[in-house]
């Protein structure tokens, strides 16, 4: 390793030549994708890290929750392979429990970058695939109570070894997995993704030499702890507690409690899960690498939004969560919608931290990651389809505004899928896409609206599969601010019935003579709704989101009706 001393203006000028491989790789996967899941709605990653395995850069656009997965198998890789690790090797992974991942349907890849003989870091990224075989078409329906009813499960392997595909591990894969050609598209995008970084790697290697590139990751690694711990000595010292409640697991467990603890002291803050509830039957569990990537978001949007995303935040802090508890679980425990609890995990860190930070904390989001499978035989090709989707909601209202409408939140950084994509793709109809009237919690500084999809399937029947929280406990407001409305599900038909669907609907037969309608849940309001404004009230009157009887009922202060002059 050279001594070489790396000024400011180098090492910033190298910390955005690598951003923009990562960056590049979530684009050339966007773009090659097959699935709507990936080339519509963005749900995937991409990031490098050093030869340890550990995480150095994602890509601008990455998802939060997807952090610790990826260090979790580049970890994992570097332990199991060691010195046996070739040029032209790329590992996959998807597993929960055995490799460092937290959930079935996010298939890891991860591909080697060398100088010579010299193995100097990895280029990773993840999809998720809208279905990885399992009990339930999507491989994320609620309901199911172990690990083996999700999916295949994958442990660390090689898919290619020095340049060369194992054949037969790509044909077990996609042996169990339903739609096997988008699969193999989608797999195909990641690979390529790889082989993109690894080159781009190169040509900065050439560039700068390779004890240059090792010790730039070093420095930004080290430079995101030393900023993380800076950030956090500014909290006041003390122990902060908060506690929230899951809907239920959908197998029979309801009111679900994460409780947490935070203790600060000068530059050090342990996160505490102890008193959380076991794990339970359902699919909601929390692997230690979702709890971590939840716990590192909530922190680092609240202290330092513009910090790198990388080992270094792992490293400032500590997070201890018993093994077998929610946030912790162990084999065989089901996770598919695990980021549910993660938002839920969010919401308690912001929740924990209001009064150290009530400038900088939003009151809880829809705290879901709510979302709709549905999937039949297209009648137009008579092939089989699957249409999935994570659909956003309210984001939370903050010291000075008002929460966003119908947005992904906190750990996800997806988007809504274009009604045009899904006429295009699959055989249903997008009767409505809309906000849900009258969904935020009222403020000084009001809660974001939830969003309303009705979808009907069009000359075929099909299954319907939602997943749903804060469907019962509502989104909470902040010093004062009034909670959002909860999500709900329910079949319309075309005489005029609404069936009520559960939380965690599964196998929903709907025909062509009725629409599902998913309505996701609010956000909470901040602030005494007395503070508000007369010109935010006026402008929500004007808005059409709210209901006369609403704004009645939440600014009693500004009831009249305006009066028309003449």
């Amino acid at each position: 390793m050279t001594d070489r001393t790396l000024d400011p203006i180098a090492l910033e000028i190298a910390w955005n030549g690598l951003k923009s491989v990562a960056d590049e790789c979530f684009i050339s996967i966007m773009r090659t994708a097959f699935s709507t899941n990936v080339k519509e709605r963005h749900d995937h990653s991409t990031a490098i890290a050093d030869a340890t395995g550990r995480l150095v850069v994602q890509a601008e656009m990455a998802l939060p929750i997807h952090l610790a997965s990826m260090s979790g198998l580049l970890e994992g890789i570097v332990q199991k392979y060691g010195d046996t690790i070739r040029p032209g090797d790329l590992f996959l992974a998807n597993d929960p429990h055995v490799a460092g991942g937290t959930h079935l349907p996010d298939i890891n890849m991860a591909m080697p970058v060398f100088d010579g003989d010299r193995l100097l870091g990895f280029v990773a990224n993840i999809i998720h695939h809208a279905d990885v075989g399992g009990a339930a078409v999507g491989s994320m329906s609620g309901g199911l109570d172990e690990i083996y009813k999700e999916g295949l499960r994958i442990p660390i392997m090689r898919l290619y070894s020095a340049g060369t595909l194992n054949t037969e591990l790509m044909e077990l894969l996609l042996l169990n997995m339903r739609l096997p050609d988008e699969r193999r598209g989608d797999l195909n995008a990641q690979i390529s993704a790889c082989r993109l970084g690894v080159f781009r790697l190169g040509e900065m290697i050439a560039n700068l030499g390779s004890d240059v590139l090792a010790q730039i990751f070093d420095e930004i690694v080290s430079r995101t702890e030393m900023r993380m711990r800076a950030a956090i000595a500014k909290l006041p010292d003390g122990e902060y507690r908060f506690e929230d409640l899951m809907d239920d697991d959908g197998c029979g467990t309801l009111d679900i409690k994460i409780a947490l603890k935070i203790t600060k002291s000068g530059e050090s803050i342990c996160f505490d899960f102890d008193g959380t509830d076991p794990q339970v039957p359902g699919n909601f569990n929390m692997t230690w690498s979702a709890t971590q990537a939840a716990v590192c978001f909530g922190l680092k949007a609240l202290l330092d939004p513009e910090v790198a995303n990388n080992q270094g935040i792992f490293d400032a802090i500590e997070i201890k969560a018993p093994a077998g508890s929610f946030v912790n679980c162990v084999f065989p425990a089901a996770v598919a919608m695990r980021a549910n609890s993660c938002q839920r995990v969010v919401d308690c860190v912001f929740g924990a931290l209001a009064e150290a930070v009530p400038d900088k904390v939003v009151a809880a989001t829809n705290g879901a990651n709510t979302s709709a499978v549905f999937a039949g035989i297209d009648p137009r090709t008579g092939q089989a389809y699957v249409y999935l989707e994570t659909l956003g909601g309210g984001m939370g209202a903050r010291a000075t505004h008002d929460g966003k409408d119908a947005v992904q939140v906190n750990i996800t950084n997806t988007s809504n899928l274009p009604v045009e994509a899904i006429e295009l793709e699959y055989p249903l109809r997008v009767e409505e896409y809309a906000l849900v009237i009258d969904s935020s919690g009222a403020g000084k500084y009001r809660g974001g609206l939830g969003m309303r999809r009705v979808i009907r399937p069009v000359g075929h029947v099909c299954e319907f599969n939602g997943v749903g929280e804060r469907f019962r406990h509502r989104p909470w407001g902040l010093f004062g601010g009034c909670d959002g409305a909860a999500g709900r599900f329910y079949v319309r038909g075309d005489d005029g019935t609404e069936t009520q669907l559960a939380p965690k609907a599964s196998q929903v037969r709907l025909a062509p003579d009725a629409a599902a309608v998913m309505e996701t849940p609010g956000a909470g309001g901040y602030g005494d709704p007395v503070e508000r404004s007369r010109e935010a009230f006026e402008a929500d009157r004007a808005s059409g989101k709210f209901s006369e009887r609403w704004l009645k009922e939440n600014y009693p202060q500004f009831a009249a009706p305006a009066r028309v002059a003449g």
